[in-house]
């Protein structure tokens, strides 16, 4: 059995996913597409790019991430019909997206979380040390986002699917009533909450630039990481989170039921209450690291090349 993945190249997590892939299945991986069994494409708007007739003769899965109803126009629609008829059968991360993705086709779809690299993220015990590191005020409490927050057409409009507004929101209200909060930003376009930090004149570090080393450092400065998405397919931040040990609570989206304990889980009526168990997280996570996250790929696969 002979794979091909397909990689974005946009220096995105999906990225990330098709190296790690290759590093760690030299046997099943194929670099070339015209020799593999299966082909998988791990970024379904990258399908254009690869030739038809090999999309013909092999069995094809293709990764739905999520579908963001508010975008998905006549346009996507097409596109998405076209590369229908070449799917043997779907991959998603999520049962959600697997709900969302039922109402578009007819093809069987497989759910699995991606794997998580315990050899980039992992638990650090030095907290003081590491806000040293980074200037970070040791009696802060620090809440981290490390997700792009803005559109990348105008670095202006917010991305309404990764919830910066409820981020603030959140954030506004604990700050107003705790002034030893402060906000830890990471990643590109974070353009939108840093305007609305500053606006409201609350504490938080930009960290722009940050390698998966400075990112796993992060996470172990936090007190505190908030997904506040409207839709995700991971997010794969609440991986990383589990993984580092990192108290978080998310909205109820992509892995989150799947991951975190119910108690974690908030709207913004109960963020309040939502209470991190990390523990039972950490527990959680465990199912997918490496070699076993792969492994988890692998058997899957077995079965598409096998039926």
């Amino acid at each position: 059995m002979k794979i091909y993945i397909n990689s974005p190249k946009e220096n995105w997590v999906v990225d990330r996913f098709v190296s790690e892939w290759k590093a760690e299945n030299k046997i099943f991986n194929t670099n070339s597409i015209k020799d593999s069994d299966i082909v998988w494409i791990i970024a379904p708007w990258t399908w254009r790019k690869l030739p038809k007739r090999h999309l013909k003769q092999k069995k094809v899965v293709v990764t739905v991430h999520h579908i963001d109803e508010e975008k998905f126009d006549d346009k996507e629609k097409r596109d998405f019909l076209k590369r229908d008829q070449f799917v043997d059968i779907y991959h998603t991360i999520s049962d959600k997206s697997k709900i969302q993705l039922e109402k578009h086709t007819n093809k069987p779809i497989f759910t699995l979380p991606f794997w998580i690299n315990q050899n980039v993220w992992f638990q650090i015990n030095e907290k003081e040390l590491l806000r040293n590191k980074f200037n970070l005020d040791t009696n802060s409490f620090l809440i981290g986002s490390f997700q792009r927050d803005t559109e990348g057409k105008d670095l202006i409009s917010p991305k309404l699917s990764k919830g910066p507004d409820q981020f603030f929101y959140i954030v506004k209200k604990m700050y107003s009533e705790n002034k030893s909060v402060e906000v830890v930003l990471a990643g590109n376009r974070r353009n939108y909450l840093i305007e609305k930090l500053k606006k409201e004149n609350i504490p938080f570090k930009y960290f722009e630039m940050a390698d998966f080393k400075t990112l796993n450092e992060l996470y172990n400065c936090l007190d505190l990481y908030i997904v506040s998405s409207r839709v995700e397919g991971g997010p794969q931040a609440i991986l990383e989170c589990a993984i580092t040990k990192t108290p978080v609570i998310s909205t109820d989206v992509g892995i989150a039921s799947q991951i975190l304990n119910s108690e974690s889980i908030y709207n913004l009526d109960s963020f309040s209450t939502a209470s991190p168990d990390i523990e039972y997280a950490y527990r959680k996570s465990m199912s997918y690291i490496l070699p076993k996250g792969i492994e988890n790929f692998l058997e899957f696969f077995q079965e598409v090349y096998e039926n």
